[in-house]
Order: structure tokens, then sequence, then C-alpha cells
């Protein structure tokens, strides 16, 4: 593990400090928690994975091919607003 040196507002040490006080965890332990979680979110907003994983996903269902005829299907039932 690497050590760094990093610069913190003297309230944001005060924060860091009670929060690690009420887990019970070191200051340093808090830092890397805060650090993994950043790292995943940043992961999972930057990434184009979900697009790859999701992509073809309806690909193999009958009668979903082309969204204006699934559209279509789905408001046959209603009535014109004009017929009213």
């Amino acid at each position: 593990m690497t050590r760094i040196l990093v610069d913190l507002a003297e309230e944001d040490i005060k924060w860091l400090d009670a929060r690690a006080s009420e887990l019970g965890m070191s200051r340093a332990a808090v830092l890397r928690d805060a650090v993994a979680v950043y790292k995943a979110r940043v992961s999972l907003a930057s990434g184009s994975d979900w697009i790859k994983r999701g992509a073809g996903y309806w690909s193999g269902r009958a009668g979903l091919a082309d969204g204006v005829i699934y559209q279509r299907a789905m408001r046959e039932d209603r009535t014109s607003h004009e017929d009213g």
C-alpha cells in the first residue's frame, strides 16, 4: 500500500474523525472506503459496459422488432380524443 499526503479543510478533518469514530475505524480506513465507493461510481457512470451487456437483449422477441408497430398494437383499444 502506498502512503499519500492530502490537504483537507479543517471542517472536513473534523467530520472525517467523527465518522471514523462512529464506525470504529481509522481515518485512513474511512478514506480508503470512500475512494473505493467513488471509484465504483465513476466506473459505472462513465463506462459503456451496460450498453454492451444489454445489446441485443430483445432481439429474440417476436413482435417487438419495430417500435412503431408495438406502439400501435398497444393503443388499438384506445379511442381517439376526437371521438369523445
